[in-house]
């Protein structure tokens, strides 16, 4: 997850993390694989942040591998995940435009309604657009 993340890391898209967060988080982490289930070809979290609310962070797709459904088949079971939860509202905050997001129902999220720590930890010199949606 940190080897496939690092790309995204390095173009901005993703947050830096380091290596022991994702030790840490490992069993946190809703995997893409490829045959054989070796390669990590796609990635997400979804945290739980309290009072019905949380967030989908880290979520990436190998380049090599995107627009072949991957990204939706992880939003889909993070959304499955958080419904399971009894979660009210899921948040994700992205950088590099909202289209695909958008596309599967989130919404801007008004201010004040995600999580006050996780915003807060949002660097605003990133230009996150931060959205929304009921699982």
């Amino acid at each position: 997850m940190h080897a496939l993340s690092l790309a995204f890391i390095r173009s901005g898209a993703l947050r830096p993390r380091s290596i022991d967060h994702y030790l840490a988080h490992a069993g946190e982490f809703i995997l893409a694989t490829g045959r054989g289930r070796t390669a990590v070809l796609g990635c997400l979290v979804l945290s739980d942040e309290g009072d019905g609310a949380a967030v989908l962070y880290n979520f990436c797709v190998a380049r090599g591998n995107q627009g072949q459904g991957l990204g939706a088949a992880l939003l889909r079971a993070a959304l499955a995940d958080a419904g399971s939860r009894l979660v009210r509202e899921v948040f994700t905050a992205t950088t590099g435009g909202a289209a695909f997001f958008r596309r599967h129902g989130f919404e801007p999220a008004g201010p004040g309604r995600a999580p006050a720590v996780w915003a807060g930890a949002l660097d605003p010199a990133r230009g996150s657009e931060v959205l929304s949606r009921r699982p």
